[in-house]
């Protein structure tokens, strides 16, 4: 299928390039890649995201690019979907976005169902940027220093630090050539995980308040709230992460943030170690994701919702 989609890059001229609302750093890393890899094939290219960029994500290069408005879909004669198990998590727009003429999928999630006529779908990938980089090799692509800044913080992130048990040798030594190729591994990880605002250690901090560990201390959570946020001027995005605390507690196998989302609900992240899969447990409630890493939207209050899930594990 990389032929075909090598084929689709070269024949088209007006790309729309985007990824999953609640944006990390491989869904960004891997279409600023994607961006200027197209611009630098003389195409034109825009990367449209719902959200805006989270802040310790602009320092990426051409992040300054990404717009929050696409314009008119007519205008695109390709739609490149990074990072995305199925269309409707670029957001609203996603219906608009299906009508383009060709859709290209590029994805590592377990649960994509295969929604466009082509596309490149790795479960055993570490990220959308590993895939990318894969594309990019085949291609025999230049790989610029901004190219390779930009894969290498989505392998990075996916990783969690080449720390998760999805850092296999295809992803480190993808990561080696990003390095070899201009990527400055310690401004990276400076940027994205040494660069917290006061409000984040400060949401953190009420966070770390709310921790459970439950089933033995076999599984740990943290809940974020509305009135947190507010309380800290903290951002959404500034949650990201935050399921790692629980997880690094010894003993825990799996872990869990509920973060509640304006209206009736919360957003749960899960994460586990081992062989624990719970991305079964995220697609019980029509989410998805990996085995160590998945996540899903549950309506109710958190003493339901948190219900639900443990019933879940239990089950599993």
């Amino acid at each position: 299928m990389i032929k075909e989609i090598i084929d689709a890059l070269n024949e088209g001229r007006s790309f729309l390039v985007t990824s999953h609302v609640r944006l990390d750093g491989d869904a960004l890393g891997s279409e600023l890649a994607f961006y200027l890899m197209l611009r630098d094939m003389g195409k034109k290219a825009v990367v449209y995201n719902q959200d805006a960029t989270p802040v310790h994500y602009r320092f990426l290069p051409a992040s300054e690019n990404i717009v929050q408005e696409p314009g008119a879909m007519e205008q695109y004669d390709t739609a490149v979907i990074l990072d995305c198990s199925e269309l409707e998590r670029v957001g609203e727009k996603a219906q608009a976005i299906g009508q383009i003429k060709k859709l290209i999928n590029i994805d590592h999630h377990i649960s994509n169902d295969g929604f466009c006529d082509l596309k490149l779908i790795d479960a055993r990938a570490s990220s959308t940027g590993e895939l990318v980089f894969r594309l990019l090799q085949e291609m025999g692509f230049r790989l610029t220093k901004d190219i390779c800044t930009n894969l290498y913080a989505a392998i990075l992130t996916d990783t969690g630090g080449f720390r998760y048990s999805n850092t296999r040798r295809d992803a480190l030594w993808a990561a080696g050539t990003l390095v070899e190729n201009g990527a400055d591994p310690q401004w990276i990880s400076e940027n994205i995980y040494e660069s917290d605002p006061p409000a984040k250690l400060k949401l953190r901090a009420r966070a770390l308040e709310t921790l459970s560990l439950d089933m033995k201390s076999k599984v740990g959570s943290l809940t974020v709230t509305k009135e947190m946020l507010q309380a800290t001027g903290a951002s959404m995005d500034y949650t990201e992460g935050f399921v790692d605390i629980p997880r690094a507690v010894q003993g825990i196998e799996i872990a869990a943030l509920y973060t509640q989302m304006n209206g009736n609900g919360f957003k749960i992240s899960l994460r586990s170690k081992g062989k624990v899969n719970v991305e079964k447990i995220a697609k019980k409630f029509g989410g998805g994701g990996h085995i160590n890493a998945a996540a899903c939207r549950i309506a109710g209050d958190i003493d339901s919702v948190k219900s639900k899930i443990m019933e879940a594990i239990k089950e599993l």
